[in-house]
């Protein structure tokens, strides 16, 4: 089973929904036999590197609420991840462009190591007030999350991987997606929002009965075993 989840490393509804698909993975009974990749999802493609005010400023203005309000939502938004286990610190986020940042994700992917380096880079943004945008602070948290950073660094100051991002990107419009995290399951099942993990765990048990059905064998010469039906047995 292949799942692909589309996010953006900026989106802390993405951190959660991650969160939540670990766990729901974790009980899945075939999560030995899923493969899992991160796609690109730019919540802002216009935003500069390095956004200018914080971001209780820029939530207010986007949104046309008042500062106290901003402020509130993200205290919502922090109560929301400690439930799930997460820390999000939104007053010391620095919010920026993440195309580069979605270019490391898919060397990432290419050395093997794409959850870590996913993982990592949530963290530096929600938690610790990285600049997620500037190609050197890129190179740290790629090293970081076992990255070659020489290989990191070379990738960022090149085209690498651009094509990848944007691929990831129409496929995204192809299948509708506006907003994030949006799960697909073998190109057939689509999930959006960081849904509990019981209903994702539902989610994945439908996909795999639909796509793995139980094959019902009859015994050599054809013999059917004694069974009990409709609430009694012949004896």
């Amino acid at each position: 089973m292949k799942v692909e989840i589309w996010s953006d490393v900026v989106c802390p509804w993405c951190a959660i929904g991650k969160r939540r698909f670990e766990k729901a993975l974790a009980q899945f009974a075939h999560r030995d036999e899923v493969e899992v990749t991160w796609r690109s999802f730019e919540l802002d493609p216009s935003a500069p590197r390095e956004r200018e005010g914080d971001l209780g400023e820029h939530l207010a203005e986007k949104y046309g609420v008042s500062r106290e309000q901003a402020d509130g939502m993200h205290r919502q938004m922090t109560d929301t991840a400690a439930a799930d286990g997460l820390e999000f610190h939104f007053e010391r986020a620095r919010g920026g462009n993440t195309f580069d940042a979605h270019r490391l994700i898919h060397l990432g992917a290419a050395r093997g190591i794409q959850d870590a380096v996913k993982e990592r880079l949530f963290t530096a943004y929600l938690t610790e007030g990285e600049r997620i945008g500037d190609p050197e602070t890129l190179v740290r948290l790629g090293a970081e999350a076992g990255l070659d950073a020489d290989e990191a660094r070379e990738v960022l100051a090149s085209d690498r991987f651009a094509d990848e991002v944007r691929a990831d990107e129409r496929q995204a419009q192809a299948f509708g997606i506006n907003g994030v995290p949006f799960f697909v399951i073998d190109r057939t099942y689509g999930v959006s929002g960081a849904q509990p993990a019981d209903a994702l765990l539902g989610v994945l048990d439908t996909a795999w009965a639909e796509t793995h059905p139980l094959q019902v064998l009859t015994p050599a010469g054809g013999a059917t075993g004694e069974a009990c039906t409709d609430g009694s047995c012949a004896v």
